[in-house]
């Protein structure tokens, strides 16, 4: 057992006493079982911290294994991202990738037996006819007439399946179990069902498909898995996975745990919503940064240490719960706060000229990459008579409460110069479109603040040179939907009336410091004053472009 501080759960209380009673051998065996039928998102790295940071603690093994058994909705695409989303994340599973379709010739052998066995059989019925005799939680099933047909029967009509001398959903392989069950997962669920559709990995070689909840613990048994972390909606289904591994001869006997999904505010993690907002185009793709995709958020900036520390600090229990998209931010706060070099970008730029500065000349300021961490060293950042500020930070008039530049006040330029505005420039609609100012040359690096009775500066605003600036454009999000349930809607709605029409602003005219000429995607920095921004996959040498990954506070109020 490793000698990991991981905090304690259930489930490691579990495993804990499974080794101290020498059960699997002492060996601790996970999986992390996708469908490839859509990206990973947020509640999905939760299971893979669980499963692969099981294994890595108690020093066992975590597969990668794609349950893929309904071709006509999985792609390669899909398996490819998953792939990428589990490496990022930092993890590493055991041995090769491995497919639930590796296994369909042994799950016929297996469905076989259940039929020698009496267990199961072949149903001609309709699925509309099935589902009205599996009864519903009040009634109990009826029986299809094809439910007591002899095991020779059965196995001769699960060959002209297999040899598809059916048509698609002309007939179903069933379990014979309990119709009479309170579960209504046991009351003769379907096994396989006729398919014509190419598999990505076994191509045209079969017709019929096994159902997903037949295949998982089966597949889970024949690699071996000791402990099976699923999620609390599989709980319902833990009986029918023992019966499916205790009636066959599979050899191993894994055990099914269930622990509460993550569900997150103002989101859904819906793949077939998910899905939706993407073939819809409400979003540009399965990585838009406003997806809780993992590669969504990775495109956005997130890190994989600080997903990782989200989960860990959402915790592993059986209750279900919404965390607050606030305590995600937080997590990625905290980590880019660290680690995140500095930079100055002017989102809405307003030109400022200072008028006592020498015409062409040029000054290269020093300025940390990270106030709190002098190991990762300086940056230059170069001064001229014209410089870009924040629209924002100026005002001709305003009270002592406004911190920033003021007609006939100060406040210094970061990293340089005190400056005092001095006069300001109109458009025809009145508009300020350039602020003159002076600045005194005696400042750099000093406290002028009651020099010659002036009083203090009013505060420190950020700026980027206007003529060895670099334009960008900068992308801002803000939450995917206006409600903390999007899911929940009035009769007749949908989840799409949710979607907050701000929630991307793309501002074109920004300008950034030289420094990050050749930044590469995914590279991230904190704009200094502004928040926390990532490098985009689309930016280019000639054109930056940068993602919002959160501002440098909370702003968003707490859900009530």
């Amino acid at each position: 057992m490793s000698e990991t501080k991981a905090p304690s759960n259930f489930i490691r209380q579990i495993i804990d006493r499974d080794l101290a009673e020498g059960k699997n051998d002492g060996q601790v065996v996970t999986r992390f079982p996708p469908e490839p039928n859509g990206y990973l998102h947020i509640g999905h790295a939760k299971s893979i911290c669980l499963n692969f940071g099981i294994a890595e603690s108690y020093q066992g093994a975590c597969h990668l294994r794609f349950d893929d058994t309904n071709p006509e909705k999985e792609e390669d695409e899909y398996i490819q991202s998953i792939k990428q989303d589990v490496e990022w994340l930092g993890f590493e599973w055991a041995g090769e990738v491995r497919f639930a379709s590796n296994y369909f010739d042994r799950l016929y052998e297996l469905a076989v037996q259940l039929i020698r066995k009496g267990l199961a059989y072949v149903d001609l019925s309709s699925a509309e006819q099935i589902r009205e005799m599996r009864g519903w939680a009040q009634q109990a099933g009826t029986p299809s007439e094809y439910r007591e047909q002899s095991p020779e029967e059965a196995l001769a009509q699960f060959e002209k399946m297999k040899n598809g001398e059916f048509p698609d959903g002309g007939a179903v392989l069933r379990a014979k179990i309990d119709l009479a069950s309170p579960n209504m997962n046991l009351r003769d669920p379907v096994l396989y069902r006729v398919r014509r559709a190419t598999h990505h990995q076994t191509g045209d070689k079969w017709v019929i498909y096994p159902m997903y909840d037949f295949t998982h613990p089966l597949s889970d048994a024949i690699e071996g898995i000791t402990h099976s972390l699923c999620t609390l909606e599989f709980e319902d289904h833990r009986p029918f996975y023992d019966w499916v591994v205790a009636n066959t001869d599979v050899g191993a006997e894994p055990r099914q745990y269930e622990f509460a999904r993550l569900n997150l505010n103002y989101t859904v993690t819906s793949k077939r919503k998910l899905k939706q907002l993407v073939d819809e185009k409400h979003v540009d793709g399965w990585d838009d940064p406003r997806m809780p995709t993992i590669s969504g958020m990775r495109r956005r900036g997130y890190t994989p240490a600080s997903l990782r520390s989200f989960c860990e600090s959402v915790g592993v229990s059986r209750a279900d719960s919404v965390v607050d998209m606030g305590m995600l931010e937080a997590a990625i706060r905290d980590d880019l706060n660290q680690h995140a070099p500095r930079a100055m970008c002017v989102i809405r730029p307003l030109k400022l000229v200072i008028d006592n500065w020498e015409e062409g000349k040029e000054e290269s300021l020093t300025a940390p990459v990270h106030p709190q961490n002098e190991a990762m060293g300086t940056r230059q950042v170069p001064m001229t008579r014209e410089v870009y500020i924040d629209q924002d930070d100026f005002r001709e008039e305003a009270n002592k409460k406004f911190k920033r530049l003021v007609l006939g006040d100060r406040v210094r330029l970061r990293y340089g110069y005190v400056v005092r505005a001095t006069d300001v420039v109109k458009d025809d609609q009145g508009n300020v479109i350039e602020v003159r100012c002076s600045y005194d040359p005696e400042t750099l690096g000093k406290n002028p603040e009651n020099d010659e009775g002036q009083g203090k500066l009013r505060g420190v605003i950020h700026w980027v040179s206007a003529s060895k600036g670099l334009p960008c454009e900068v992308r801002l999000y803000d939450r995917l939907f206006t409600v903390a349930n999007p899911a929940k809607v009035e009769e007749g709605q949908t989840f799409l009336e949710n979607i907050n029409p701000e929630s991307l602003k793309v501002v074109s005219d920004c300008w950034v410091e030289p420094g990050l000429r050749g930044a590469l995607a995914e590279t991230r920095y904190q704009f200094e004053r502004e928040g926390y921004f990532c490098v985009d996959q689309e930016s280019t040498d000639e054109r930056l472009v940068f993602n919002q990954t959160v501002g440098l506070r909370e702003s968003w109020p707490k859900d009530s």
